[in-house]
Protein backbone atom coordinates (compact mmCIF):
# COMPACT_ATOMS: atom_id res chain seq x y z
CA UNK A 1 0.00 0.00 0.00
CA UNK A 2 2.75 2.41 0.95
CA UNK A 3 4.49 1.64 -2.35
CA UNK A 4 1.27 2.43 -4.19
CA UNK A 5 0.93 5.71 -2.31
CA UNK A 6 4.51 6.64 -3.18
CA UNK A 7 3.90 5.95 -6.86
CA UNK A 8 0.70 8.00 -6.73
CA UNK A 9 2.50 10.82 -4.91
CA UNK A 10 5.38 10.79 -7.37
CA UNK A 11 3.03 10.91 -10.34
CA UNK A 12 1.09 13.78 -8.74
CA UNK A 13 4.30 15.71 -8.13
CA UNK A 14 5.44 15.05 -11.69
CA UNK A 15 2.08 16.26 -13.01
CA UNK A 16 2.25 19.48 -10.98
CA UNK A 17 5.82 20.08 -12.13
CA UNK A 18 4.85 19.43 -15.74
CA UNK A 19 1.88 21.80 -15.49
CA UNK A 20 4.06 24.49 -13.89
CA UNK A 21 6.65 24.43 -16.65
CA UNK A 22 4.14 24.15 -19.49
CA UNK A 23 2.39 27.22 -18.07
CA UNK A 24 5.58 29.13 -17.24
CA UNK A 25 7.07 28.67 -20.71
CA UNK A 26 4.01 29.62 -22.80
CA UNK A 27 4.09 32.95 -24.62
CA UNK A 28 1.55 35.45 -25.91
CA UNK A 29 1.06 35.17 -29.69
CA UNK A 30 2.38 38.00 -31.82
CA UNK A 31 -0.12 38.97 -34.54
CA UNK A 32 1.10 39.79 -38.06
CA UNK A 33 1.71 43.50 -38.48
CA UNK A 34 -0.96 43.70 -41.16
CA UNK A 35 -3.60 42.56 -38.65
CA UNK A 36 -2.91 45.33 -36.15
CA UNK A 37 -5.35 48.20 -36.25
CA UNK A 38 -6.42 50.73 -33.68
CA UNK A 39 -9.45 52.88 -33.12
CA UNK A 40 -9.90 56.28 -31.54
CA UNK A 41 -12.02 54.74 -28.80
CA UNK A 42 -11.40 51.17 -27.64
CA UNK A 43 -14.99 50.13 -26.99
CA UNK A 44 -15.70 50.18 -23.27
CA UNK A 45 -11.99 50.14 -22.49
CA UNK A 46 -9.37 52.86 -22.45
CA UNK A 47 -9.87 55.90 -24.68
CA UNK A 48 -7.38 57.06 -27.32
CA UNK A 49 -6.99 60.70 -26.30
CA UNK A 50 -3.21 61.19 -26.22
CA UNK A 51 -1.55 62.91 -29.17
CA UNK A 52 2.16 63.31 -29.83
CA UNK A 53 2.44 66.46 -27.70
CA UNK A 54 0.87 64.74 -24.69
CA UNK A 55 3.15 61.70 -25.13
CA UNK A 56 6.23 63.93 -25.20
CA UNK A 57 5.11 65.63 -22.00
CA UNK A 58 4.46 62.25 -20.35
CA UNK A 59 8.03 61.18 -21.12
CA UNK A 60 9.50 64.48 -19.91
CA UNK A 61 7.22 64.55 -16.87
CA UNK A 62 8.33 61.06 -15.85
CA UNK A 63 12.05 61.85 -16.20
CA UNK A 64 12.61 65.38 -14.94
CA UNK A 65 11.68 65.93 -11.31
CA UNK A 66 13.52 67.65 -8.51
CA UNK A 67 16.59 65.72 -9.64
CA UNK A 68 17.47 68.40 -12.17
CA UNK A 69 17.66 70.92 -9.32
CA UNK A 70 19.54 68.65 -6.90
CA UNK A 71 21.22 65.63 -8.52
CA UNK A 72 23.09 67.68 -11.12
CA UNK A 73 24.82 69.63 -8.36
CA UNK A 74 25.43 66.82 -5.89
CA UNK A 75 27.08 64.66 -8.56
CA UNK A 76 29.10 67.67 -9.75
CA UNK A 77 30.66 67.89 -6.26
CA UNK A 78 32.11 64.41 -6.73
CA UNK A 79 32.89 64.53 -10.44
CA UNK A 80 33.71 68.18 -11.11
CA UNK A 81 32.84 70.00 -14.35
CA UNK A 82 33.09 66.63 -16.08
CA UNK A 83 29.58 65.91 -14.77
CA UNK A 84 28.44 67.17 -18.18
CA UNK A 85 30.26 64.24 -19.78
CA UNK A 86 28.67 61.92 -17.22
CA UNK A 87 25.24 63.06 -18.38
CA UNK A 88 26.29 62.72 -22.02
CA UNK A 89 27.45 59.11 -21.48
CA UNK A 90 24.34 58.19 -19.52
CA UNK A 91 22.15 59.87 -22.13
CA UNK A 92 23.87 57.99 -24.94
CA UNK A 93 23.25 54.70 -23.13
CA UNK A 94 19.60 55.57 -22.60
CA UNK A 95 19.23 56.49 -26.29
CA UNK A 96 20.26 52.91 -27.17
CA UNK A 97 17.70 51.54 -24.69
CA UNK A 98 15.08 53.92 -26.05
CA UNK A 99 15.68 52.70 -29.61
CA UNK A 100 14.78 49.18 -28.47
CA UNK A 101 11.67 50.46 -26.69
CA UNK A 102 10.66 52.51 -29.74
CA UNK A 103 10.70 49.55 -32.12
CA UNK A 104 8.75 47.29 -29.76
CA UNK A 105 6.22 50.04 -29.07
CA UNK A 106 5.74 50.34 -32.84
CA UNK A 107 5.35 46.56 -33.25
CA UNK A 108 2.91 46.19 -30.32
CA UNK A 109 1.08 49.52 -30.37
CA UNK A 110 -2.44 48.58 -29.39
CA UNK A 111 -2.40 47.37 -25.77
CA UNK A 112 -0.89 48.29 -22.40
CA UNK A 113 1.96 46.41 -20.80
CA UNK A 114 5.31 47.88 -21.85
CA UNK A 115 8.26 45.70 -20.82
CA UNK A 116 5.91 43.07 -19.35
CA UNK A 117 4.01 42.72 -22.65
CA UNK A 118 7.19 42.59 -24.72
CA UNK A 119 8.65 39.86 -22.49
CA UNK A 120 5.41 37.84 -22.55
CA UNK A 121 5.45 37.96 -26.36
CA UNK A 122 9.16 37.36 -26.96
CA UNK A 123 9.95 34.85 -24.18
CA UNK A 124 7.48 33.36 -21.72
CA UNK A 125 4.88 33.92 -19.05
CA UNK A 126 7.03 33.43 -15.96
CA UNK A 127 9.80 35.76 -17.14
CA UNK A 128 7.20 38.41 -17.93
CA UNK A 129 5.73 38.05 -14.42
CA UNK A 130 9.20 38.42 -12.87
CA UNK A 131 9.88 41.55 -14.93
CA UNK A 132 6.55 43.00 -13.80
CA UNK A 133 7.32 42.30 -10.13
CA UNK A 134 10.78 43.88 -10.21
CA UNK A 135 9.52 46.95 -12.07
CA UNK A 136 6.52 47.33 -9.80
CA UNK A 137 8.57 47.39 -6.60
CA UNK A 138 10.72 50.12 -8.14
CA UNK A 139 7.61 52.10 -9.05
CA UNK A 140 6.03 51.70 -5.60
CA UNK A 141 9.14 52.76 -3.68
CA UNK A 142 9.86 55.53 -6.18
CA UNK A 143 6.33 56.92 -5.85
CA UNK A 144 6.60 56.95 -2.06
CA UNK A 145 9.98 58.68 -2.19
CA UNK A 146 8.76 61.31 -4.65
CA UNK A 147 5.61 61.94 -2.59
CA UNK A 148 7.73 62.61 0.51
CA UNK A 149 10.01 64.99 -1.41
CA UNK A 150 6.98 66.78 -2.87
CA UNK A 151 5.46 67.15 0.60
CA UNK A 152 8.72 68.64 1.87
CA UNK A 153 8.86 71.19 -0.97
CA UNK A 154 5.21 72.15 -0.48
CA UNK A 155 5.82 72.81 3.21
CA UNK A 156 8.97 74.78 2.35
CA UNK A 157 6.93 77.05 0.05
CA UNK A 158 4.21 77.44 2.69
CA UNK A 159 6.83 78.43 5.25
CA UNK A 160 7.67 81.46 3.12
CA UNK A 161 4.51 82.92 4.67
CA UNK A 162 4.91 84.09 8.30
CA UNK A 163 1.79 82.24 9.51
CA UNK A 164 3.38 78.88 8.68
CA UNK A 165 7.03 79.64 9.42
CA UNK A 166 8.28 77.73 12.49
CA UNK A 167 4.70 76.57 13.18
CA UNK A 168 4.65 73.43 11.04
CA UNK A 169 5.54 70.16 12.84
CA UNK A 170 8.11 68.03 11.02
CA UNK A 171 5.74 65.06 10.83
CA UNK A 172 3.37 67.09 8.62
CA UNK A 173 5.58 67.28 5.56
CA UNK A 174 9.29 66.94 6.23
CA UNK A 175 8.97 63.56 7.94
CA UNK A 176 8.78 62.85 11.65
CA UNK A 177 11.46 61.40 13.87
CA UNK A 178 12.62 57.96 12.81
CA UNK A 179 11.94 54.96 15.01
CA UNK A 180 13.02 51.33 14.71
CA UNK A 181 15.34 52.46 11.92
CA UNK A 182 12.64 52.05 9.25
CA UNK A 183 9.51 53.98 10.23
CA UNK A 184 8.93 57.74 9.97
CA UNK A 185 5.52 59.44 9.98
CA UNK A 186 4.53 61.85 7.20
CA UNK A 187 0.95 63.13 6.91
CA UNK A 188 1.05 65.36 3.84
CA UNK A 189 2.57 62.81 1.43
CA UNK A 190 -0.43 60.40 1.55
CA UNK A 191 -2.81 63.36 1.13
CA UNK A 192 -0.99 64.47 -2.04
CA UNK A 193 -1.06 60.89 -3.33
CA UNK A 194 -4.80 60.74 -2.65
CA UNK A 195 -5.40 63.93 -4.64
CA UNK A 196 -3.38 62.70 -7.62
CA UNK A 197 -5.09 59.31 -7.49
CA UNK A 198 -8.48 61.05 -7.69
CA UNK A 199 -7.31 63.04 -10.73
CA UNK A 200 -6.12 59.86 -12.45
CA UNK A 201 -9.37 58.04 -11.67
CA UNK A 202 -11.37 60.97 -12.98
CA UNK A 203 -10.05 60.51 -16.51
CA UNK A 204 -6.96 60.40 -18.70
CA UNK A 205 -7.98 63.69 -20.30
CA UNK A 206 -8.02 65.53 -16.97
CA UNK A 207 -4.76 63.97 -15.76
CA UNK A 208 -3.16 64.75 -19.14
CA UNK A 209 -4.15 68.41 -18.81
CA UNK A 210 -2.61 68.60 -15.31
CA UNK A 211 0.57 66.88 -16.52
CA UNK A 212 0.78 69.19 -19.54
CA UNK A 213 0.42 72.35 -17.44
CA UNK A 214 2.91 71.27 -14.76
CA UNK A 215 5.46 69.87 -17.21
CA UNK A 216 5.31 72.98 -19.40
CA UNK A 217 5.79 75.11 -16.30
CA UNK A 218 8.90 73.25 -15.18
CA UNK A 219 10.39 73.21 -18.69
CA UNK A 220 9.97 77.01 -18.96
CA UNK A 221 11.53 77.46 -15.50
CA UNK A 222 14.52 75.26 -16.40
CA UNK A 223 15.03 77.14 -19.69
CA UNK A 224 14.80 80.46 -17.83
CA UNK A 225 17.37 79.24 -15.27
CA UNK A 226 19.75 78.18 -18.06
CA UNK A 227 19.37 81.52 -19.85
CA UNK A 228 19.90 83.63 -16.70
CA UNK A 229 22.74 81.45 -15.46
CA UNK A 230 24.58 81.68 -18.79
CA UNK A 231 25.38 85.33 -18.11
CA UNK A 232 26.94 84.40 -14.74
CA UNK A 233 29.24 81.67 -16.07
CA UNK A 234 32.99 81.94 -15.48
CA UNK A 235 34.66 79.55 -17.91
CA UNK A 236 37.68 79.20 -15.62
CA UNK A 237 35.45 77.14 -13.30
CA UNK A 238 35.33 74.43 -15.98
CA UNK A 239 39.02 73.69 -15.51
CA UNK A 240 40.20 71.12 -14.59
CA UNK A 241 37.49 69.08 -16.28
CA UNK A 242 38.05 65.90 -14.25
CA UNK A 243 39.79 66.85 -10.98
CA UNK A 244 39.10 63.40 -9.51
CA UNK A 245 40.10 61.44 -12.60
CA UNK A 246 38.33 59.84 -15.54
CA UNK A 247 36.98 57.05 -13.32
CA UNK A 248 34.89 59.57 -11.38
CA UNK A 249 33.20 60.61 -14.63
CA UNK A 250 32.33 56.99 -15.40
CA UNK A 251 31.05 56.46 -11.85
CA UNK A 252 29.03 59.65 -12.17
CA UNK A 253 27.40 58.33 -15.34
CA UNK A 254 26.17 55.25 -13.43
CA UNK A 255 24.56 57.57 -10.86
CA UNK A 256 22.89 59.99 -13.29
CA UNK A 257 21.71 57.18 -15.59
CA UNK A 258 18.54 56.99 -13.53
CA UNK A 259 17.80 60.67 -14.16
CA UNK A 260 16.71 59.65 -17.67
CA UNK A 261 14.49 56.78 -16.58
CA UNK A 262 10.92 57.51 -17.63
CA UNK A 263 10.69 57.06 -21.39
CA UNK A 264 9.13 53.65 -20.74
CA UNK A 265 6.09 55.57 -19.48
CA UNK A 266 5.40 56.53 -23.09
CA UNK A 267 5.40 52.86 -24.13
CA UNK A 268 2.85 52.12 -21.40
CA UNK A 269 0.53 54.73 -22.94
CA UNK A 270 0.05 52.58 -26.06
CA UNK A 271 -3.65 51.88 -25.62
CA UNK A 272 -4.46 55.56 -25.02
CA UNK A 273 -2.42 56.96 -27.91
CA UNK A 274 -4.31 58.27 -30.94
CA UNK A 275 -1.69 57.13 -33.46
CA UNK A 276 0.54 54.74 -31.52
CA UNK A 277 2.55 53.29 -34.40
CA UNK A 278 3.74 56.75 -35.42
CA UNK A 279 3.63 58.69 -32.16
CA UNK A 280 5.06 56.19 -29.65
CA UNK A 281 8.56 55.96 -31.20
CA UNK A 282 8.69 59.75 -31.65
CA UNK A 283 7.43 60.31 -28.10
CA UNK A 284 10.02 57.92 -26.63
CA UNK A 285 13.02 59.33 -28.49
CA UNK A 286 11.86 62.94 -28.47
CA UNK A 287 11.24 63.12 -24.71
CA UNK A 288 14.61 61.52 -24.00
CA UNK A 289 16.54 63.95 -26.22
CA UNK A 290 14.74 66.96 -24.71
CA UNK A 291 15.58 65.73 -21.20
CA UNK A 292 19.23 65.22 -22.18
CA UNK A 293 19.46 68.79 -23.55
CA UNK A 294 17.97 70.25 -20.34
CA UNK A 295 20.24 68.20 -18.07
CA UNK A 296 23.39 69.15 -19.99
CA UNK A 297 22.39 72.83 -20.04
CA UNK A 298 21.90 72.87 -16.26
CA UNK A 299 25.23 71.05 -15.74
CA UNK A 300 27.13 73.61 -17.82
CA UNK A 301 25.51 76.51 -15.98
CA UNK A 302 25.92 75.23 -12.43
CA UNK A 303 29.57 74.19 -12.85
CA UNK A 304 30.34 77.47 -14.61
CA UNK A 305 28.70 79.72 -12.02
CA UNK A 306 30.35 78.28 -8.90
CA UNK A 307 33.52 76.19 -8.38
CA UNK A 308 32.33 72.59 -8.06
CA UNK A 309 33.87 72.20 -4.59
CA UNK A 310 31.70 75.03 -3.23
CA UNK A 311 28.36 73.64 -4.38
CA UNK A 312 25.81 73.06 -1.62
CA UNK A 313 24.85 69.41 -1.05
CA UNK A 314 21.14 69.93 -0.33
CA UNK A 315 20.20 72.71 -2.75
CA UNK A 316 23.15 73.27 -5.09
CA UNK A 317 21.30 75.09 -7.85
CA UNK A 318 19.47 77.45 -5.49
CA UNK A 319 22.68 78.19 -3.60
CA UNK A 320 24.56 78.94 -6.83
CA UNK A 321 22.06 81.63 -7.83
CA UNK A 322 21.83 83.04 -4.30
CA UNK A 323 25.61 83.46 -4.24
CA UNK A 324 25.26 85.64 -7.35
CA UNK A 325 22.59 87.81 -5.71
CA UNK A 326 19.72 86.22 -7.67
CA UNK A 327 17.49 85.09 -4.79
CA UNK A 328 14.31 85.34 -6.86
CA UNK A 329 15.63 82.51 -9.02
CA UNK A 330 15.81 80.33 -5.89
CA UNK A 331 12.05 80.80 -5.43
CA UNK A 332 11.51 79.79 -9.05
CA UNK A 333 13.64 76.71 -8.43
CA UNK A 334 11.34 75.68 -5.57
CA UNK A 335 8.28 76.18 -7.78
CA UNK A 336 9.96 74.19 -10.56
CA UNK A 337 10.80 71.40 -8.10
CA UNK A 338 7.15 71.17 -7.01
CA UNK A 339 5.98 71.09 -10.63
CA UNK A 340 8.63 68.52 -11.52
CA UNK A 341 7.84 66.22 -8.62
CA UNK A 342 4.10 66.48 -9.25
CA UNK A 343 4.41 65.37 -12.88
CA UNK A 344 6.91 62.62 -12.05
CA UNK A 345 4.57 61.28 -9.38
CA UNK A 346 1.48 61.63 -11.58
CA UNK A 347 3.04 59.74 -14.49
CA UNK A 348 4.49 57.10 -12.16
CA UNK A 349 1.06 56.34 -10.66
CA UNK A 350 -0.45 56.30 -14.17
CA UNK A 351 2.08 53.77 -15.47
CA UNK A 352 1.65 51.47 -12.47
CA UNK A 353 -2.11 51.23 -12.91
CA UNK A 354 -1.73 50.35 -16.61
CA UNK A 355 0.71 47.55 -15.77
CA UNK A 356 -1.72 46.10 -13.21
CA UNK A 357 -4.44 46.38 -15.85
CA UNK A 358 -2.38 44.32 -18.29
CA UNK A 359 -1.75 41.53 -15.78
CA UNK A 360 -5.39 41.52 -14.71
CA UNK A 361 -6.45 40.99 -18.33
CA UNK A 362 -4.01 38.11 -18.70
CA UNK A 363 -5.18 36.41 -15.50
CA UNK A 364 -1.85 36.68 -13.67
CA UNK A 365 -3.62 38.91 -11.13
CA UNK A 366 -7.24 38.77 -9.89
CA UNK A 367 -9.77 39.98 -12.51
CA UNK A 368 -10.68 43.06 -10.46
CA UNK A 369 -7.48 44.68 -11.77
CA UNK A 370 -8.77 44.32 -15.34
CA UNK A 371 -11.92 46.37 -14.75
CA UNK A 372 -12.22 49.73 -16.52
CA UNK A 373 -14.91 52.28 -15.66
CA UNK A 374 -17.55 52.47 -18.39
CA UNK A 375 -17.77 56.27 -18.53
CA UNK A 376 -14.43 57.43 -17.11
CA UNK A 377 -12.47 54.87 -19.16
CA UNK A 378 -9.88 54.51 -16.39
CA UNK A 379 -8.81 51.35 -14.47
CA UNK A 380 -10.14 52.65 -11.17
CA UNK A 381 -9.48 49.52 -9.09
CA UNK A 382 -5.88 49.30 -10.27
CA UNK A 383 -5.40 53.03 -9.77
CA UNK A 384 -6.80 52.99 -6.23
CA UNK A 385 -4.67 49.96 -5.33
CA UNK A 386 -1.54 51.75 -6.57
CA UNK A 387 -2.47 54.86 -4.58
CA UNK A 388 -3.03 52.84 -1.39
CA UNK A 389 0.34 51.05 -1.63
CA UNK A 390 2.20 54.30 -2.31
CA UNK A 391 0.34 56.10 0.51
CA UNK A 392 1.21 53.43 3.07
CA UNK A 393 4.89 53.48 2.10
CA UNK A 394 5.06 57.29 1.99
CA UNK A 395 3.12 57.80 5.22
CA UNK A 396 4.88 55.26 7.43
CA UNK A 397 8.31 54.32 6.11
CA UNK A 398 11.66 56.04 5.90
CA UNK A 399 12.02 55.88 2.12
CA UNK A 400 15.69 56.84 2.27
CA UNK A 401 16.36 53.36 3.64
CA UNK A 402 14.15 51.76 0.98
CA UNK A 403 15.90 53.74 -1.78
CA UNK A 404 18.95 51.50 -1.41
CA UNK A 405 17.05 48.72 -3.17
CA UNK A 406 15.82 50.92 -6.04
CA UNK A 407 16.72 50.74 -9.74
CA UNK A 408 16.94 46.94 -9.92
CA UNK A 409 13.68 46.79 -11.87
CA UNK A 410 14.68 49.50 -14.35
CA UNK A 411 18.03 47.91 -15.22
CA UNK A 412 16.71 44.35 -15.48
CA UNK A 413 13.61 45.54 -17.36
CA UNK A 414 15.67 47.50 -19.90
CA UNK A 415 17.99 44.53 -20.41
CA UNK A 416 15.10 42.15 -21.01
CA UNK A 417 13.47 44.61 -23.45
CA UNK A 418 16.69 44.70 -25.48
CA UNK A 419 16.75 40.89 -25.49
CA UNK A 420 13.08 40.85 -26.56
CA UNK A 421 13.92 42.98 -29.59
CA UNK A 422 16.62 40.51 -30.70
CA UNK A 423 14.33 37.52 -30.11
CA UNK A 424 11.43 38.96 -32.11
CA UNK A 425 13.74 39.75 -35.03
CA UNK A 426 15.00 36.15 -35.42
CA UNK A 427 13.85 34.44 -38.60
CA UNK A 428 16.01 31.31 -38.74
CA UNK A 429 14.61 28.42 -36.66
CA UNK A 430 17.01 25.69 -37.79
CA UNK A 431 18.89 23.36 -35.47
CA UNK A 432 22.67 23.77 -35.13
CA UNK A 433 25.36 21.49 -33.78
CA UNK A 434 27.14 23.17 -30.89
CA UNK A 435 30.06 21.27 -29.34
CA UNK A 436 28.56 17.93 -30.31
CA UNK A 437 25.02 18.78 -29.12
CA UNK A 438 22.00 19.79 -31.14
CA UNK A 439 20.59 23.19 -30.23
CA UNK A 440 17.98 25.29 -31.98
CA UNK A 441 18.90 28.63 -33.49
CA UNK A 442 16.67 30.32 -30.89
CA UNK A 443 18.30 28.38 -28.04
CA UNK A 444 21.75 29.35 -29.25
CA UNK A 445 20.66 32.98 -29.49
CA UNK A 446 19.28 33.00 -25.95
CA UNK A 447 22.54 31.46 -24.72
CA UNK A 448 24.47 34.30 -26.39
CA UNK A 449 22.21 36.90 -24.75
CA UNK A 450 22.80 35.31 -21.33
CA UNK A 451 26.57 35.32 -21.90
CA UNK A 452 26.45 39.02 -22.81
CA UNK A 453 24.49 39.80 -19.63
CA UNK A 454 26.88 37.88 -17.39
CA UNK A 455 29.89 39.44 -19.12
CA UNK A 456 28.51 42.93 -18.41
CA UNK A 457 27.83 42.04 -14.79
CA UNK A 458 31.30 40.52 -14.40
CA UNK A 459 32.95 43.61 -15.89
CA UNK A 460 30.91 45.77 -13.51
CA UNK A 461 31.91 43.75 -10.46
CA UNK A 462 35.58 43.83 -11.48
CA UNK A 463 35.36 47.61 -11.98
CA UNK A 464 33.62 48.07 -8.65
CA UNK A 465 36.32 46.23 -6.72
CA UNK A 466 39.21 47.91 -8.60
CA UNK A 467 40.36 44.76 -10.38
CA UNK A 468 42.97 44.93 -13.12
CA UNK A 469 42.06 46.50 -16.43
CA UNK A 470 43.08 43.25 -18.15
CA UNK A 471 40.39 41.24 -16.33
CA UNK A 472 37.73 43.75 -17.37
CA UNK A 473 38.95 43.57 -20.96
CA UNK A 474 38.62 39.77 -20.85
CA UNK A 475 34.98 40.09 -19.69
CA UNK A 476 34.30 42.61 -22.46
CA UNK A 477 35.92 40.38 -25.10
CA UNK A 478 33.72 37.43 -24.06
CA UNK A 479 30.67 39.66 -24.47
CA UNK A 480 31.98 40.81 -27.87
CA UNK A 481 32.38 37.19 -29.06
CA UNK A 482 28.79 36.42 -27.98
CA UNK A 483 27.60 39.50 -29.86
CA UNK A 484 29.53 38.40 -32.95
CA UNK A 485 27.85 35.00 -32.74
CA UNK A 486 24.45 36.71 -32.63
CA UNK A 487 25.39 38.78 -35.67
CA UNK A 488 26.88 36.07 -37.89
CA UNK A 489 24.85 32.98 -36.97
CA UNK A 490 21.33 34.46 -37.12
CA UNK A 491 19.11 35.95 -39.78
CA UNK A 492 17.13 39.05 -38.79
CA UNK A 493 13.92 40.42 -40.23
CA UNK A 494 13.19 44.13 -40.58
CA UNK A 495 9.74 45.01 -39.24
CA UNK A 496 7.37 47.52 -40.75
CA UNK A 497 7.16 50.81 -38.91
CA UNK A 498 10.01 52.08 -36.74
CA UNK A 499 13.11 49.87 -36.89
CA UNK A 500 15.96 49.97 -34.39
CA UNK A 501 19.26 50.27 -36.29
CA UNK A 502 22.24 48.01 -35.72
CA UNK A 503 20.42 44.88 -34.54
CA UNK A 504 21.78 42.82 -32.76
CA UNK A 505 24.76 45.03 -31.85
CA UNK A 506 22.79 47.94 -30.34
CA UNK A 507 20.63 45.68 -28.09
CA UNK A 508 23.75 43.71 -27.06
CA UNK A 509 25.50 46.93 -26.01
CA UNK A 510 22.39 47.89 -24.02
CA UNK A 511 22.37 44.58 -22.16
CA UNK A 512 26.11 44.72 -21.42
CA UNK A 513 26.05 48.28 -20.08
CA UNK A 514 22.84 47.80 -18.09
CA UNK A 515 24.31 44.79 -16.34
CA UNK A 516 27.52 46.77 -15.77
CA UNK A 517 25.42 49.36 -13.94
CA UNK A 518 23.53 46.61 -12.09
CA UNK A 519 26.84 45.59 -10.53
CA UNK A 520 27.25 49.11 -9.10
CA UNK A 521 24.06 48.94 -7.02
CA UNK A 522 23.96 48.55 -3.23
CA UNK A 523 24.34 45.02 -1.90
CA UNK A 524 20.80 45.32 -0.53
CA UNK A 525 19.58 45.70 -4.11
CA UNK A 526 21.18 42.39 -5.09
CA UNK A 527 19.54 40.69 -2.10
CA UNK A 528 16.20 42.28 -3.03
CA UNK A 529 16.53 40.94 -6.60
CA UNK A 530 16.98 37.36 -5.40
CA UNK A 531 14.39 37.40 -2.59
CA UNK A 532 11.71 39.12 -4.67
CA UNK A 533 12.19 36.64 -7.52
CA UNK A 534 11.72 33.76 -5.08
CA UNK A 535 8.50 35.35 -3.78
CA UNK A 536 7.26 36.00 -7.32
CA UNK A 537 7.92 32.41 -8.43
CA UNK A 538 5.99 31.18 -5.38
CA UNK A 539 3.12 33.55 -6.13
CA UNK A 540 3.01 32.38 -9.74
CA UNK A 541 3.07 28.73 -8.67
CA UNK A 542 0.12 29.25 -6.30
CA UNK A 543 -2.05 31.54 -8.45
CA UNK A 544 -0.69 32.62 -11.82
CA UNK A 545 -0.18 29.25 -13.46
CA UNK A 546 -3.81 28.25 -12.82
CA UNK A 547 -5.52 31.51 -13.80
CA UNK A 548 -3.38 32.95 -16.61
CA UNK A 549 -5.13 33.01 -19.96
CA UNK A 550 -2.78 34.03 -22.78
CA UNK A 551 -5.07 34.70 -25.70
CA UNK A 552 -5.14 32.61 -28.85
CA UNK A 553 -4.41 34.01 -32.29
CA UNK A 554 -8.13 34.61 -32.91
CA UNK A 555 -8.62 36.30 -29.54
CA UNK A 556 -5.61 38.55 -29.91
CA UNK A 557 -7.01 39.89 -33.16
CA UNK A 558 -10.15 40.86 -31.25
CA UNK A 559 -8.07 42.65 -28.62
CA UNK A 560 -6.07 44.50 -31.22
CA UNK A 561 -9.23 45.58 -33.02
CA UNK A 562 -11.58 46.29 -30.12
CA UNK A 563 -9.55 45.94 -26.88
CA UNK A 564 -12.54 44.67 -24.84
CA UNK A 565 -12.17 44.51 -21.07
CA UNK A 566 -14.39 44.01 -18.07
CA UNK A 567 -16.24 47.17 -17.14
CA UNK A 568 -17.88 48.55 -14.04
CA UNK A 569 -21.60 48.84 -14.40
Amino acid sequence: MSGGKNVEGDSSTAFRSSHFWSSALRAKPLPPHSEISVQTVSGDGLVRRLGLFELLLIGIGASIGAGIFVVTGTVARDVGPGVTISFLLAGASCVLNALCYAELASRLPAVVGGAYLYTYTAFNELTAFLVFGQLMLDYHIGAASIARSLASYVVAILELFPVFKDNTPSWIGHGGQEFLGVFSINILAPILLLLLTIVLCWGVGESSVLNSVMTTTKILIVIFIICVGTFEVDVSNWSPLAPNGIKSILTGSTVVFFAYVGFDAVANSAEESKRPQRDLPIGIMGSLLICAALYIGVCLVITGMVPYSLLDEDAPLAQAFTSKGLKYVSVLISVGAVAGLTTTLLVGLYVQSRLYLGLGRDGLLPPIFAKVHRTRHTPIHSQVWVGIIASVLAGLFNVHVLSHILSVGALTGYSVVAACLVSLRWRDKTVHNLYGRSISSRGEGILCLVVIAFSGFAAGVLYRFNASVFSMIVAAVIGAFATAALYWRHVYTKPAGFSCPGVPIVPAVCIFFNMFLFAQLHYEAWVRFVILNIILVGSYAMYGQYHANPVSSDEINIIYHRAPVDVIF
